[in-house]
């Protein structure tokens, strides 16, 4: 059924002066945006994926330095256990390095439909998290990636996620892996095509009720009462503020700040305080340390939201996580499309990409700082992929396909695409064996490249270049 085209929206942005000038880094964001243009117009040039040897290890420095350089200026401690973490862990590797990754496929695919892009599609970034009521659903659940790009730029990384996740935490060898791979992007293109003929993307959901096997078994592990919950791993005896710990570093001084940005929140969502939420009263605020993979070391706090009952039983978490620009942005083709900058970004694809998801996710500014925000919930949790055996690693893909075939019909819905996605997605997936067949070859040559540029980056690691940024010296 064809929709009413809609208007497409416009966004503008400031370009702010960067703080440092000096560094060499600071021309290669507008450079990779001109190699983004060029190689989208058919320009023959080399781009990165084509680099080899030392020439592939210096890029691969270069850019994981460039990505980190703030963390790595300031010495931060989280900064060095991020490299520490990337250098013992391929999968984590992988999922640390985006900007590597995506600057390999700089421009491709600019004949592609263009959809709100997750950006940053792998097996771990699905889970279950909070409705608009709060209740637990399932889908895809990190956004700070998020960008107008083609659909395949999804498809492409969920792929090389599905084959290095199924070998690093299932032991799978090739032949499996591909089988896996291949679920996902099937899982995909079915539920695209029942949403091409049936127009229920904005209805659709993975709850308790309607979930697969291997996702209702997720719903049941990650269930836990609130309060159990608050007060086994952040409330202290009192319940009256956070517990300090290794990983909790409670800040009450901040309060009024934070408070501040709770109400420029709720104005922004146009939230009216639900009944879970008492009267959006800030308890308590405190640091978030060691958490995360790709964002370690950026800036991240709970803030205790008092709950109706007063007694600490009920009280909400509010996350506030430092937003940056995506590692899409300026690599993807060029788009009319723009869904903003930093955490007004995040905040938009969120909006699209769950139809009713948590009223807490948005963007507010902390110190002159861009923060996305997002409650946290006693069920909010992904997948343990050490446990799938490889009939559970082939359902859980298909079903994360469909998750994701979902999150891209939304984008001529609720976001800014002016076009019927579904059967340009539909047809651009043409003679559909062979596009199967070629993100699966795809998935094995970029995790092949990758897990070289991995042994680059380890035997650099252990050498100290990560201790410094590179510099321009004349």
């Amino acid at each position: 059924m064809a929709k009413d085209q809609k208007k497409r929206k416009t966004a503008t942005k400031s370009k702010k002066a960067e703080v440092k000038p000096s560094r060499k880094a600071e021309g290669r964001v507008d450079a990779f945006r001109e190699l983004s243009s060029r190689i989208a117009a058919g320009g023959e040039i080399h781009p990165p994926v084509l680099l080899t040897g030392q020439a592939r290890r210096e890029h691969v420095r270069s850019t994981l330095r460039e990505d980190h350089a703030q963390r790595i200026e300031q010495r931060s401690q989280a900064a060095l256990e991020k490299f520490d973490k990337l250098a013992d862990d391929f999968f984590k590797f992988f999922r640390g390095t985006a900007l590597l990754f995506y600057r390999d496929m700089v421009g491709q695919d600019a004949d592609m439909p263009s959809v709100m892009a997750l950006g940053d599609v792998h097996p771990e970034n699905f889970g279950v998290m909070p409705d608009e009521h709060g209740a637990p659903i399932f889908g895809v659940n990190d956004f700070d990636e998020t960008i107008y790009a083609p659909f395949t730029w999804d498809l492409k990384r969920g792929a090389v996620g599905f084959w290095i996740g199924a070998r690093e935490e299932g032991g799978l060898k090739r032949k499996k892996r591909r089988k896996i791979v291949r679920k996902f992007v099937k899982g995909y293109l079915e539920a695209m095509d029942g949403y091409a003929e049936h127009a229920t993307e904005k209805n659709d959901g993975y709850r308790m009720d309607n979930s697969p096997k291997v996702i209702q078994r997720l719903f049941e592990e990650a269930w836990e009462e609130r309060q159990e919950w608050l007060w086994d791993d952040y409330l202290k005896g009192s319940g009256r503020g956070f517990r300090a710990s290794d990983e909790l570093q409670p800040i009450s001084s901040e309060i009024p700040k934070f408070q501040k940005a709770i109400d420029d929140l709720a104005k922004a969502n146009g939230i009216d305080a639900p009944e879970r939420a008492g009267e959006l009263k800030v308890k308590d605020v405190c640091m978030r340390h060691g958490q995360g993979t790709a964002s370690l070391g950026l800036p991240r706090y709970y803030v205790l939201i008092e709950g109706p009952s007063k007694d600490a039983t009920d009280d909400l978490i509010i996350e506030f996580k430092s937003a940056r620009r995506s590692a899409l942005d300026g690599l993807a083709p060029p788009s009319d499309f723009n869904a903003g900058d930093k955490a007004d970004r995040i905040a938009h694809g969120q909006s699209v990409q769950l139809a009713h998801g948590d009223i807490f996710y948005g963007a507010v500014e902390i110190d002159g700082e861009s923060f996305m925000s997002r409650e946290r919930a006693p069920f909010r949790d992904d997948i343990d992929l050490d446990e799938l055996s490889y009939g559970t690693w082939k359902e859980y893909a298909e079903v994360c396909g469909a998750a994701l075939a979902q999150a891209h019909a939304l984008s001529d819905d609720l976001g800014q695409v002016d076009y019927d996605v579904e059967p340009s997605i539909i047809a651009a997936a043409s003679p559909r064996k062979l596009f199967i067949a070629d993100i699966v070859r795809f998935a094995e040559e970029a995790a092949d490249r990758l897990e070289a540029d991995h042994e680059f980056f380890r035997e650099d690691h252990a050498l100290g270049a990560f201790d410094i940024i590179d510099m321009v010296y004349r």
